[in-house]
């Protein structure tokens, strides 16, 4: 009989199994363990098995609330395929639970068409993430993402043709695209494929033909012509390495995805103003992911580059111009000069911060210590506004943070999160739908100014 935890993590059950597991594991301990709202972390941008990483929905809220958590929050490449479990799953562990997803789009009718702005593959394209999405509108994000999901795919498949003649040449076994990527991606329940689907299946082929140790760790160099840093080749060298798979699957990302990628067009990463009106629509709040001049990665995946600092000024008043509404960023990848930068700029353009730091590989810690500094625990007031909005705007959508209909759009941006933080905290997060909808009564009687 499958163990609990493992049938929480399980890809190939439905999420009403993983949810019953959960509930199972957790039961009513799980009151007692709770932790406390005031003084926890939180994690917004939590990568599931619907785009890629090693943890289902269900498992990425476990992890959370058994690192301490007190929210987190999933974000997934080009779906929205897990809020539903990660809501609920939430909920089940008595945590506060956001979703939302993140894309590429277009900034190529802006001044910004020819620059890197904060993606490492691409000019003129711009990682987004449009967070806070109420339950009444994941079905048409769904919708919106469909044929962005499509393109994406059929790009994949294109990639994949060019791995190929890669591995070819390298004496390594050819990938099956439908076999090695689609069936073990969740792209037929609403997942997104994405390169490190590609990379993964890569990986695969290169442990089968050298197996997991010091042979493999050479043949990169010898075979592939990859730079392997030594911390890296370490990491490699040993045969017991947990992380094995994603270890080498960053090396792949920083020193061969350049070979085989093809750019995408503007059928996958529509223009931005296009991604923020279809938020605004949908009571969500679009978000830009400042990514900041890259020293050392975190994640091993991203080279020394610059991106948007030394024109971040002018990209703060495109971003207004396009309809953002936030910026989301994560302290670990910065410097202190950097966010400081951001924060100041994020007040004088109006725009909320959104923190979380993007999970998906298991060597990840759930936790981001960074954001408990005296500079970063606004962000742990914004997340419960965050929380807050998601589910009061599920209740109503004019109680959305940013809906012209708001009963608190009088207020400034400041005082409006400061309000919706307090909601955010009074919600009962074992039923979070229930409370929202007596907490929106509330504030309709002024209690959270």
């Amino acid at each position: 009989m499958m163990r609990l935890n493992e049938a929480i993590n399980d890809p190939d059950l439905d999420r009403t199994a993983r949810l019953d597991a959960l509930r199972n594991i957790s039961g009513e301990s799980v009151k007692v363990r709770s932790v406390g709202r005031e003084n926890a972390e939180i994690n917004n941008h939590i990568h599931t098995i619907y785009s890629f990483s090693p943890y289902t929905p269900s498992m990425a809220a476990f992890l959370a609330r058994d690192a301490g958590l007190a929210a987190a929050g999933s974000v997934d490449h080009d779906s929205i395929a897990a809020a539903a479990e990660m809501i609920e799953a939430c909920a089940v562990l008595g945590i506060g639970g956001c979703a939302g997803f993140e894309m590429r789009v277009s900034f190529k009718n802006s001044p910004f068409a020819v620059r890197k702005i904060n993606n490492p593959d691409s000019i003129g394209l711009a990682y987004t993430t449009v967070q806070g999405i109420p339950k009444q509108s994941i079905d048409l994000s769904a919708q919106f993402l469909a044929p962005i999901r499509e393109r994406r795919l059929e790009r994949t498949r294109a990639m994949t043709a060019a791995a190929n003649n890669m591995l070819c040449e390298a004496d390594l076994r050819e990938i099956d695209f439908r076999r090695d990527i689609l069936e073990k991606s969740k792209y037929c329940e609403g997942g997104g494929i994405t390169e490190r689907h590609l990379l993964a299946a890569i990986a695969e082929k290169i442990i089968l033909e050298y197996g997991r140790g010091k042979t493999l760790a050479e043949a990169l160099e010898l075979k592939l012509g990859l730079k392997v840093s030594s911390k890296l080749a370490a990491l490699l060298a040993d045969p017991e390495n947990p992380h094995y798979l994603y270890d080498l699957l960053g090396i792949l990302k920083s020193e061969l995805l350049g070979n085989i990628f093809i750019q995408p067009d503007e059928s996958e990463c529509i223009p931005a103003d296009r991604v923020t009106a279809f938020a605004q629509s949908a009571s969500a709040i679009p978000a830009y992911a400042y990514l900041g001049d890259v020293g050392e990665s975190p994640t091993g995946d991203k080279k020394t580059e610059k991106f948007e600092d030394d024109y971040i000024e002018e990209l703060f008043a495109e971003l207004s111009r396009l309809g953002y509404r936030a910026v989301a960023y994560m302290p670990p990848r910065n410097s202190l000069e950097q966010l400081r930068k951001v924060r100041r700029l994020c007040t004088e353009w109006g725009f909320m911060e959104i923190s979380g730091v993007d999970i998906n590989s298991s060597r990840q810690s759930f936790n981001c210590p960074e954001v408990m500094r005296k500079e970063f625990r606004h962000l742990l007031d914004t997340t419960w506004a965050l929380i807050a909005h998601e589910r009061l705007a599920s209740v109503d959508g004019r109680f959305g943070l940013f809906s012209g209909l708001n009963p608190l759009s009088s207020l400034n941006l400041e005082s409006r999160l400061a309000a919706y933080a307090k909601a955010g905290k009074n919600l009962d997060l074992f039923h979070p739908e229930e409370s929202a909808a007596s907490i929106a009564e509330e504030i309709f009687k002024g209690r959270f100014v």
